[in-house]
């Protein structure tokens, strides 16, 4: 018996429909390929730059410092932004403010303009200092930061998991 045109186009697609699909993964691979791509370049959260010479204290504290300038004291010097600007022992005879301190920081902020409305907090600033570092050289470093218009001031710790003990 001859079949209608429905008749077979009926049993064609009851046989497509019958037959088992096969899973398609080409567009899911790709789709994983940008994720790992977009994972790879954007998992570094902001960190503060490391340097041997320098053993942050510890500190419970939650938040990350934000990327700005970055005065780093360690035993023998200061440095900004990884460049040395003046050695400690010349920065502890001086007196309130630090001049080389200060002429580095004045020519950072003549080079980074400050946002509209953040006058009042003035430039950001994060300072790593050595746990050792005397209190009265972190003080001044503080002090030319805020008269060379860095006053929003962090301050650099390693951070550690609630209930561990203290160093």
């Amino acid at each position: 018996m001859k079949m209608s045109r429905r008749a077979k186009r009926m049993e064609r697609n009851h046989k497509r429909k019958k037959a088992a699909g096969g899973l398609n993964l080409t567009a899911l691979m790709d789709i994983f390929t940008i994720l790992v791509f977009f994972l790879m370049v954007n998992q570094s959260e902001v960190e503060v730059q490391s340097n041997d010479a320098i053993e942050l204290p510890v500190s419970l504290a939650e938040n990350k410092p934000s990327e700005n300038v970055t005065i780093m004291i360690s035993q023998d010097e200061i440095l900004v932004r990884g460049r040395s600007v003046v050695s400690t022992a010349d920065a502890s005879a001086e007196g309130e403010q630090i001049t080389e301190l200060s002429n580095e920081l004045e020519y950072l902020a003549g080079r980074m303009p400050l946002p509209p409305g953040a006058e009042d907090q003035g430039r950001p600033v994060t300072i790593m200092g050595d746990k050792s570092t005397p209190y009265t050289l972190l003080k001044k470093v503080m002090n030319t930061s805020a008269k060379a218009g860095f006053n929003n001031i962090s301050l650099a710790v390693n951070q550690k998991a609630p209930g561990q003990g203290g160093e």
